[in-house]
């Protein structure tokens, strides 16, 4: 066996998968925060574009993706982001994020270099770093804190330690905290990033998952405008679209590097099938869907929001995507968690994230507006029944 794999052990959340499972099959209501895939239908019109992309003969799809559905990425670039890209160039179709992320290092990474660490923010989507270990890279975690904003400033990082980085991981909206970010943030991160010759990349999956009347989060290919030399984003449909089965998602940036990925996927295979890339395309083609799921997800932290003011449960970030972060009351992320099983509330604790992440607890917003009402209603039961504690 790989002993990387064995040193990793399994993914972190999926051990609430099988937990979900167990508890649901008792029959008895589940309220279940725990895994990020919303239960919002994915809008008729992109089941169509997938039905209707059905071809009569199933042929392999290409690694560099359809045309048309390079073109509407970058025509949904250039609408939210004003930023023109090439879509030949400049964007590459993934089979999601998470699977972009992890591959990224296999085109990057030199493991017999001396650039061989990834710098990520924990607590943070662990993927950064099981992408590098895999690929015979070194994780260097960066612990993010609260009283920070949950920003990681790679000005603020000794200079051996970026001078041994092959890639920085940014995430904003972030994943699990929803804390939020400005452009003098990445314009500060990508000027660092240069000096110290580090491969810039940022997970904005969440990037179009806000507060409708919140300013909708920046890009760092903003801050790279028409240079984008060392930077690569990813972009998903999974939350913004309702399409987590579907698997699509793009790389977005520097062409050499972009250029490197399309060299290597050939020899992986994870290309979509042309059908769900067609559906893809209809989907980053249309921004009327996502501000209608934009509306449902923030009906949805309302609830928790204030019922969390009424507990006084300690938020932090929680600014965006459709994560709610909470300060586990005592201290201890993972007895919280199991106590709120007995309430079948299931949440995930802080500490799946990495070390950083103790102490606290993160929702997703995934029930419905009424689901979200009977779990606060059933935690506010027993806190006021002494079975859990509230604020400390």
């Amino acid at each position: 066996m790989n002993p990387v794999l064995t040193e990793l052990g399994g993914y972190p959340l999926a051990a609430y998968q099988d937990l979900k499972r167990e508890l649901a099959a008792d029959g008895t209501p589940l309220h279940d925060f725990s895994i990020g895939d919303p239960i919002e239908p994915t809008p008729q019109f992109i089941r169509d574009a997938l039905v209707d992309g059905l071809p009569e003969v199933s042929q392999y799809p290409t690694a560099v993706g359809l045309h048309e559905l390079r073109q509407a990425i970058a025509g949904w670039i250039e609408r939210r982001f004003k930023i023109g890209v090439d879509p030949d160039r400049e964007v590459l179709p993934t089979a999601g994020s998470k699977e972009a992320i992890f591959h990224l290092p296999l085109g990057v990474l030199d493991p017999r270099g001396e650039r061989t660490s990834v710098l990520w923010g924990t607590p943070g989507y662990p993927v950064y770093e099981r992408g590098f270990r895999f690929a015979g890279g070194i994780s260097d975690p960066v612990a993010l804190r609260p009283e920070n904003g949950w920003r990681l400033e790679l000005g603020e990082i000794d200079r051996p330690r970026l001078d041994r980085t092959c890639v920085a991981w940014l995430n904003y909206p972030h994943n699990p905290t929803g804390a939020v970010v400005d452009g003098d943030f990445y314009a500060d991160a990508l000027q660092a990033a240069r000096v110290h010759g580090i491969v810039l990349a940022s997970d904005e999956c969440y990037v179009d998952i806000h507060p409708p009347a919140a300013d909708p989060p920046g890009s760092l290919l903003q801050a790279a405008g028409d240079d984008r030399s060392g930077v690569l984003v990813a972009f998903s449909l999974s939350k913004r679209s309702g399409m987590t089965g579907y698997r699509c998602g793009a790389l977005v940036g520097d062409p050499d590097l972009i250029a490197a990925q399309r060299l290597l996927r050939p020899n992986i295979g994870t290309a979509s099938p042309e059908f769900v890339q067609r559906a893809g395309a209809a989907a980053w083609a249309d921004d009327v869907h996502v501000a209608q799921r934009r509306e449902i997800f923030d009906q949805k932290r309302t609830i928790l929001l204030e019922f969390a003011a009424e507990a006084g449960l300690q938020v932090s970030g929680s600014q965006a995507t459709f994560y709610v972060w909470l300060a586990a009351p005592g201290g201890d992320d993972l007895a919280y968690a199991r106590a709120l099983l007995a309430e079948r509330v299931v949440v995930s604790p802080g500490r799946a994230f990495g070390d950083a992440g103790r102490g606290w607890l993160r929702l997703a917003l995934v029930p419905s507006a009424d689901g979200c009402r009977a779990a606060v209603d059933a935690w506010a039961a027993a806190i006021a029944a002494g079975r859990l504690p509230g604020h400390d």
